[in-house]
């Protein structure tokens, strides 16, 4: 990209990774960024940040942010869109203002159809991230998604558990669904699933009691020397992962040729193969167009 004025808008900026990827990337010079957020979060007080109202469990809230968006940038491009907000929550017993499970409400959906009315506004040569997990794998977390279950997740069949690494799965899916477009190709644009990793000190915890939230953090060499054996449990910290985020987010890093899937292993940003699931352009495209219905939103196929 040019060294021109640049556009971010992002949600899950408020805090943990995200907050940190904000930060880095508004010290760039010439970005502004318009970030979403819940009227109760903390605000980014940073020069170039706007905040806007938003709520992602509510699907009609996730409509007027990006009606707002487009008011704000008058017909000037969206660079760079981070979808990087998620929740997880202690059970699955919450539901959105839609009537979903509140973990495939707010990570998946809301995030599915916020890319769709905003990528039409996403610059020539933007990018657009998804911020995933490994979680999605079931070589990583024995209870993550074998097969597509779009009703299962819809009504909440299974635990918190599997019901995040679910709707990081759908993350990753979505992403691969936005780069197999033919508008996304022509353009040039970039679209990537980001996995930071096994990261202390996020909003993710905040659904487990306080003493929950200590231990992990006090065990976090413990964690560093189990991944020896195994990567995925290495703990990396808000600040690298948000740092990567916002590499990956300006282009100072560019994932090889046709890999969507990009994730910090021991620190160190790797493009390894997602589970089958992820790989399957079947899932890939039912997911895409029950997520579609589910919003209100027209197929509009990814395969074209």
């Amino acid at each position: 990209m040019s060294e021109r004025h640049r556009t971010l808008v992002m949600t899950g900026a408020t805090s943990g990774i995200g907050a940190h990827a904000l930060a880095h990337l508004v010290a760039r010079p010439g970005i502004r960024a318009l970030v979403g957020a819940r009227p109760s979060s903390t605000r980014p007080s940073l020069e170039g940040v706007d905040t806007l109202p938003l709520d992602l469990s509510s699907l009609n809230d996730v409509r007027a942010f990006a009606s707002a968006v487009l008011d704000r940038l008058d017909g000037k491009p969206i660079d760079m869109l981070i979808l990087n907000a998620g929740a997880q929550f202690g059970n699955t017993s919450g539901r959105s203002a839609d009537g979903f499970e509140l973990t495939f409400a707010v990570n998946h959906l809301a995030h599915y159809l916020l890319a769709r009315l905003l990528l039409p506004a996403v610059a020539e040569g933007g990018r657009i991230l998804l911020t995933t997990s490994g979680t999605h794998d079931p070589r990583v977390i024995p209870s993550a998604p074998k097969r597509l279950d779009v009703d299962g997740w819809v009504h909440a069949t299974g635990s918190a558990t599997s019901a995040y690494s679910a709707s990081k799965l759908c993350n990753l899916l979505t992403a691969e669904g936005i780069a197999a477009l033919p508008e996304t190709t022509q353009r040039r644009i970039t679209c990537i699933a980001y996995n930071p990793g096994l990261t202390g000190g996020t909003g993710l915890s905040r659904a487990f009691p306080g003493p929950i939230r200590q231990t992990i953090r006090a065990l976090r060499p413990v964690f560093i020397l189990l991944s020896r054996v195994r990567p995925e449990l290495y703990m990396n910290t808000p600040d690298h992962a948000g740092e990567i985020l916002a590499q990956l987010a300006d282009g100072t890093v560019t994932p090889p040729a046709g890999r969507v899937y990009a994730s910090l292993v021991r620190g160190k940003l790797a493009y390894p193969a997602p589970s089958q699931l992820a790989q399957d352009p079947a899932a890939r495209d039912e997911l895409w167009r029950r997520s579609a219905e589910l919003t209100g939103l027209a197929i509009h196929a990814s395969t074209g």
